[in-house]
């Protein structure tokens, strides 16, 4: 893709996310049209696609727990992993978290982040290298909204959460039950109604929980 910049603002239109509207994002209002510039894309260039320019339920209900209760944040070195849109890290910035990066290995979507700060006028690291299973970079928190889509996904994150959180490190995880959510190691956090698009899902609204990872998560 020559400009992802030119390709967002084409696609996309700012929105407000239902369960957050508190935040704006550069989104796509309907999924066919940017669906199908992007297979063009991918035809020609290999681009991933867009996940990014939809506000998953797992990353809305991850996002609204995050805001209504910021305690969980505020002060602390956040990751938001596989960030998508990057809407939990950006909302753990306006939280008054102390740093946060946010990690996405999809180019695009580095893009979007980058307009989604500055649209919600916070600051945000972006890093695009691979980060699982690295047990150093020094994070309080580990934000990751629907991770759970498909199981070699699932079983490689969940080992490195569990050792995370082994470590002291906490792990909170936004899913709207993906077939590959662990079995064991989750603690409930909170649970919301998400509206969403049939267009996406496979019903207007999800029921998404908000997880807390300790030790001994397994796909």
């Amino acid at each position: 893709m020559t400009d992802p910049h030119l390709f967002i603002r084409t696609q996309t239109k700012i929105a407000r996310p239902s369960l957050v509207p508190e935040l704006k994002l550069h989104l796509a209002t309907e999924i066919a049209p940017i669906w199908r510039a992007t297979q063009t894309e991918l035809d020609n260039a290999g681009v991933p696609p867009p996940y990014w320019a939809f506000c998953w339920p797992g990353g809305q209900a991850l996002t609204r727990f995050l805001i209504d209760q910021p305690h969980w944040v505020k002060g602390k070195r956040v990751l938001d992993f596989a960030a998508g849109s990057g809407i939990s890290g950006i909302a753990a910035a306006k939280m008054k978290a102390a740093h946060v990066t946010v990690a996405e290995i999809d180019e695009v979507a580095v893009t979007a982040i980058a307009l989604n700060a500055k649209l919600n006028k916070v600051t945000v690291d972006i890093v695009t290298e691979d980060l699982v299973g690295r047990r150093d970079l020094g994070f309080d928190i580990v934000l990751a909204g629907d991770v759970c889509y498909e199981r070699p996904m699932a079983e490689r994150v969940f080992a490195w959460f569990a050792a995370l959180a082994d470590a002291g490190v906490t792990v909170l995880m936004g899913d709207p039950g993906r077939a590959y959510l662990p079995r064991k190691g989750l603690v409930e956090m909170a649970r919301y109604q998400v509206p969403t698009s049939t267009e996406l899902e496979d019903k207007d609204m999800r029921l998404t929980l908000v997880w807390r990872i300790t030790s001994g998560a397994e796909a």
